[in-house]
């Protein structure tokens, strides 16, 4: 038990580390930044959805309201779980709606000593929560929308890939589309080696049970039990034949979270035919942040899937 709590207080520790400096660093090479005024859009911020403390969320609307009807670009913040504000994405929520979309930077309740029952699956509820919120307020401000996009990094990504795999049979409009980084995508111990859990079922079992809300012995490790316990955080167990077109950048040399779990995640779109592409940013970790010509690709590739399936 006592290094299973060293193992997830350093899992913890490493994915907040690097979460700031992802902030400190766009991987993007200020690519998404606009110069924002009232010609681009307007931002109504801090826009309740629940009862939490952290259940707001900031809307984006862009300057022409002549549409009929509007995209819903959705982007959610990274943080390890444990920290971040919708405000960190600030300038890719400007760059999304000077594109004419509207969209949405949602808070969750981080996991914390204010909130330590707080993890991934609450954290995905209160995101399926938020998103009628956010159809009916852009609708009330005259911005109907009739489709959607979900997105975000790291945890954000991990959290917009469960909304967009199992939760999207319940959002209000047609979810379209799903993009994002280095976002943790299922749980196999075997696949963290960053961690050693590959070798540590104690260890797995304590990081996992405090990830998943479910309590997890190392003797379920790799049974049925075991992929029960985590599939409501695993966004790979969801994909079938009819999971949403999907872009998704990893470094290889990432050591805050499973980059062989991205793998996974490519095959099983792979395997149900779902249309997707899989950037790896070869000399990169967890910030992508030594790969100027894959952050283009990934630029482009953004892009790209918005005029596809969104426009």
């Amino acid at each position: 038990m006592l290094w299973g709590l060293v193992y997830t207080g350093a899992f913890l520790a490493a994915f907040v580390g690097s979460a700031i400096f992802k902030m400190k660093y766009d991987p993007l090479g200020g690519l998404t930044k606009v110069n924002w005024n009232d010609q681009v859009g307007t931002v109504h911020a801090d826009i309740p959805y629940g009862e939490g403390k952290a259940n707001k969320f900031d809307l984006y609307l862009p300057a022409d309201d002549t549409k009929e009807t509007y995209g819903l670009v959705v982007y959610l913040h990274a943080g390890g779980f444990t920290s971040g504000d919708k405000s960190e994405d600030r300038e890719i929520l400007q760059w999304l709606c000077s594109k004419g979309y509207v969209a949405a930077g949602i808070n969750y309740t981080l996991c914390s000593e204010e909130h330590p029952d707080a993890n991934v699956y609450t954290q995905s509820v209160e995101i399926r929560d938020s998103i009628p919120v956010v159809v009916q307020k852009a609708a009330e401000l005259g911005y109907p929308v009739d489709r959607m996009a979900v997105a975000g990094g790291s945890a954000g990504h991990t959290l917009a890939m469960l909304y967009a795999y199992r939760d999207a049979d319940t959002a209000p409009v047609p979810v379209k589309m799903v993009f994002g980084a280095v976002g943790p995508s299922c749980f196999y111990p075997e696949d963290w080696s960053c961690f050693g859990l590959d070798k540590s079922p104690e260890a797995a079992a304590a990081m996992f049970s405090v990830m998943s809300g479910n309590p997890i012995t190392p003797e379920m490790i790799g049974t049925p039990a075991y992929d029960e316990a985590v599939r409501d955080i695993s966004a790979v167990a969801w994909i079938d034949g009819d999971s949403v077109p999907s872009l998704f950048a990893y470094g290889a040399h990432d050591k805050v979270q499973a980059f062989p779990a991205s793998r996974r995640l490519a095959a099983a779109l792979e395997a149900h035919g779902v249309p997707y592409d899989y950037i790896v940013f070869p000399h990169s970790g967890h910030g992508l942040q030594n790969d100027n010509r894959q952050a283009r690709l990934y630029y482009e590739k953004i892009n790209e899937y918005l005029d596809t399936y969104l426009h």
